[in-house]
């Protein structure tokens, strides 16, 4: 894909996207809001300036982020030692996590709206940990030929057992956060690299064995959050028999 065609691409399938929504805008602009032409200028001015990200976001994914994931997995897969790759995906798993804005904004809003009862450095650093801990898994799952179903049923076995003994709020945290921590910086860096270390893996299918990380990184927020919900409730419990 040349430089021309693929912006070209990427600004259909952004105003593809984002085109129902307008028009959702519109329709109850027309009927109900009636908003103020100030008001709406700034709308209509976030809206494109909106898009404008969406397009360069996108461009810069499809022509660069995404290739060079691919290439480093094929290159970790080929030259590095397999427990190597496996700190390696703890490691690139955790700062992806802290770098989300997404799971920054979850944080904060935790924060704000439980008094400081959920600090959100620590919701953050429980995020950040927990998603590494799973990358780190997923791709000892190609490196070492680990059984997905194995993986995934054993942690969902897991977080159901944590829901039980942690707050309904940890619990409806925990479920959000799992789908924030799936955002453009894991899915575009993380999965390209997990297919690259399934493609350079003699034996290995990308397929099968290259996909699976994003479900791992959603389930992750649910086992540490739920978890952090745990210990708190217990130190609670402890604290309240002194």
């Amino acid at each position: 894909m040349n430089a021309d065609s693929g912006i070209l691409d990427v600004i259909v399938e952004v105003v593809t996207a984002l085109l129902p929504l307008i028009v959702f805008f519109l329709i109850f602009q027309t009927l109900f809001l009636k908003f103020p032409w100030n008001r709406l200028k700034r709308i209509i001015t976030g809206l494109l300036v909106a898009g404008l990200g969406m397009i360069i976001f996108l461009y810069a994914v499809y022509t660069g982020f995404m290739p060079i994931s691919t290439m480093i997995g094929e290159y970790m897969m080929e030259n590095l030692d397999p427990l190597v790759i496996v700190g390696f995906g703890f490691l690139i798993g955790f700062m992806a996590t802290f770098a989300e804005p997404a799971v920054r904004v979850l944080t904060y809003q935790v924060e704000q709206h439980s008094t400081g009862f959920m600090n959100a450095r620590l919701l953050l650093l429980t995020l950040s940990l927990g998603v590494g801990a799973f990358v780190a898994l997923g791709m000892a799952k190609v490196v070492y030929s680990l059984d997905f179903h194995s993986i995934i049923i054993s942690g969902y076995l897991l977080a159901m057992v944590l829901m039980i003994f942690c707050d309904r709020d940890f619990v409806s945290v925990a479920f959000d956060a799992g789908g924030v921590a799936t955002g453009p910086m894991a899915v575009s860096l993380l999965m390209a690299m997990m297919t690259g270390l399934a493609e350079a893996k003699p034996g290995a299918d990308p397929l099968l064995d290259g996909f699976g990380i994003i479900a791992l990184i959603a389930l992750a927020p649910i086992i540490f959050i739920t978890g952090l919900g745990v210990i708190i409730r217990i130190k609670s419990e402890e604290s309240e028999q002194k």
